[in-house]
């Protein structure tokens, strides 16, 4: 992914499509719920902006059969699992913060990948300007900052490292330490003056997790892959034995075995 001003955090970075794919379940409940409550009978085109490895995607073509749709990613290794899945609908790779449709869709979709990019002030609205009249923008994001999983991210590279010392460069500890997704008054107020409805609200999850460190598993395929994809083999593993044991004391396992693991997402509809 390459752009100017306006370059992504993950940018370089791998995905492993079936470290992601663990926790299918407990990630598709929220695109599930934002599907529900997008107030369009039939969209004729519609774009899934990080459709990922393309089960969402393959959702919104079940809800909405007759319409022509459109899954873009930046990864190579997530387009290629899409295809895979659905062989039926068009995969496009390309950069989302530079991306312009051929022809205005009725529907933008996005689950849990803006939060990856910058800049959300120039972004949500050219998003909104995009859409064909009555059109619909719905977006998902996580709201994982302030969450214990991800502070312990940053903690354990600001003083993870022997004796207390700081593991990785200062460009990666600079990344992480900004927080990418506002408070959902910010995206009302850069989409109200285009929108003529506009729902905003927040859920929180208590996802169940069973195994051996799932916290640990869960982030591996969202969050930690910046870090994992920077810190040479050393850091790396320092970070991973000191991390997971600051996990362990975070997110305990309960009487039954099993983790409790909250999880916060911000969810935005908005009509045009």
């Amino acid at each position: 992914m390459t752009t100017t001003t306006h370059r992504t955090h993950m940018a370089g970075t791998r995905w492993d499509t079936e470290q992601y794919s663990k926790f299918g379940d407990q990630r598709l409940r929220p695109a599930l719920e934002l599907l529900q409550r997008i107030p369009l009978t039939q969209p004729k085109r519609i774009v899934d902006l990080g459709c990922g490895t393309g089960n969402i995607t393959s959702l919104i073509a079940q809800t909405w059969p007759d319409a022509q749709l459109t899954g873009i990613d930046n990864s190579e290794e997530m387009l290629e699992q899409a295809r895979r899945t659905d062989a039926s609908l068009t995969w496009e790779k390309a950069d989302i913060a530079e991306w312009e449709p051929e022809h205005a869709p009725d529907l933008i979709f996005s689950n849990a990948t803006l939060q990856w990019l910058g800049d959300h002030a120039r972004l949500f609205p050219r998003l909104m300007q995009f859409l064909a009249p009555q059109g619909c923008l719905a977006i998902q994001m996580p709201l994982s900052w302030h969450a214990p999983s991800h502070r312990l991210m940053r903690e354990t590279l600001a003083n993870g490292g022997i004796g207390g010392s700081t593991l990785g460069s200062a460009a990666l500890r600079e990344t992480l330490a900004r927080d990418w997704v506002g408070q959902a008054q910010r995206y009302y107020d850069l989409l109200a003056n285009q929108a003529v409805r506009l729902d905003i609200w927040e859920t929180e999850y208590l996802q169940v997790l069973e195994g051996e460190d799932p916290v640990l598993e869960w982030v591996k395929g969202t969050g930690l892959r910046p870090i994992l994809h920077t810190l040479v083999a050393e850091e790396k593993q320092r970070f991973l034995t000191e991390y997971t044991a600051r996990l362990r004391v975070a997110y305990p396992r309960r009487s039954d075995g099993k983790t409790c693991f909250p999880f916060r997402r911000l969810f935005i509809v908005a009509v045009k």
